[in-house]
């Protein structure tokens, strides 16, 4: 592969906006990278995700903020060559491995440069890659990150607990030290979080294995349920005091499944009764206030399941509350 973080296609665009210095991203450097992986999950459309959201204006929308904003193109992705047997517990570990390694390298180098990386997904394994690589920089530095985790999935099944095989169900047990020693190891080291750092908000939808490996680990998990009893914001001031407590600050990685379908219809894993439009807002307005959020992820939207846009054009709106855009 000769994609290299300096090397931008020709749709990407280096943009600034100057406004002064009292907007949120002066004096501040976001970058930009799509990773149109698919083969964690099995429906088409996926991939096409990062395409939709830069149709949705992330790169200019951004720049309104005050940032400087580099959009880097898209990774480039290997295709699969076979499809899997049935059965097969990690299908297409390879091209995931292969894949999820490049992503690491560049988020580090993005992070080491002091850039703010944001990376658009692609479905959920592409984690593996993009929150080792920004552990790894501060790592470095010998420093520790936080994980804020949004999706409606527990994401901590392992091949020998998976029903379907597919490494998207996969990414937040690899990070915390389970799976294939592939994924585990990627990127020289592991686990890449202690569990007392991290915080997954929005599950609804939890399989029996990852259940007990939730509990053995002691992984803080804000239900749904706890949701709706205690409210949102309480339950995001908790999830940032958690993984606050990381010396570096914390990674935030959004699956749009976290939402409910009603504001979200693009997504391959619907589950009914999700974060609400204002509470998603809310969640990422919350982590804009604390200042600690060092990467951002947004994946799983799918354009075949999608409507005018919907999703991705939400997914927009989430990230710029993540970075300060606020009512007043």
């Amino acid at each position: 592969m000769n994609y290299k973080v300096n090397e931008r296609p020709m749709l990407s665009e280096s943009i600034t906006h100057q406004h002064g210095n009292d907007l949120p991203g002066a004096g501040k450097s976001v970058s930009i990278l799509g990773v149109p992986l698919s083969f964690g999950q099995s429906m088409a459309g996926v991939d096409l995700g990062p395409g939709a959201i830069r149709v949705a204006g992330l790169a200019r929308r951004i720049a309104t903020l005050g940032y400087e904003v580099e959009d880097l193109g898209d990774l480039p992705i290997e295709r699969p060559r076979a499809i899997p047997a049935t059965g097969y517990k990690t299908k297409y570990l390879s091209e995931v491995h292969r894949a999820c390694e490049h992503l690491a390298s560049e988020i580090e180098k993005l992070a080491d440069a002091g850039k703010l990386p944001i990376t658009i997904g692609g479905d959920h394994s592409i984690a593996i890659g993009s929150l080792a690589g920004v552990v790894k920089s501060f790592r470095k530095r010998d420093e520790r990150m936080g994980l804020i985790y949004f999706d409606a999935h527990a994401d901590m099944n392992t091949p020998d607990t998976s029903p379907s095989g597919n490494i998207h169900g996969m990414p937040l047990a690899v990070l915390l030290g389970y799976g294939a020693p592939e994924l585990v190891q990627l990127a020289g080291f592991a686990p890449k979080f202690d569990p007392k750092l991290c915080a997954h908000v929005g599950a609804r939808d939890i399989d029996p294995g990852e259940r007990e490996l939730v509990r053995r680990l002691g992984l803080r998990f804000f239900t749904m349920r706890e949701i709706d009893e205690r409210g949102l914001a309480v339950c995001m001031d908790e999830a940032i005091a958690i993984a606050g407590q990381g010396s570096a600050g914390y990674a935030v990685t959004f699956d749009v499944d976290a939402l409910d379908p009603g504001d979200a219809p693009g997504s391959g894993t619907l589950v009914r009764g999700g974060l609400s439009y204002r509470e998603a807002h809310l969640a990422m307005e919350k982590i804009a206030e604390d200042g600690r959020m060092r990467s951002l992820e947004v994946v799983e939207i799918n354009t075949a399941l999608d409507v005018n846009n919907r999703t991705a054009e939400l997914g927009v709106e989430l990230i710029l509350s993540a970075l300060g855009k606020t009512i007043l």
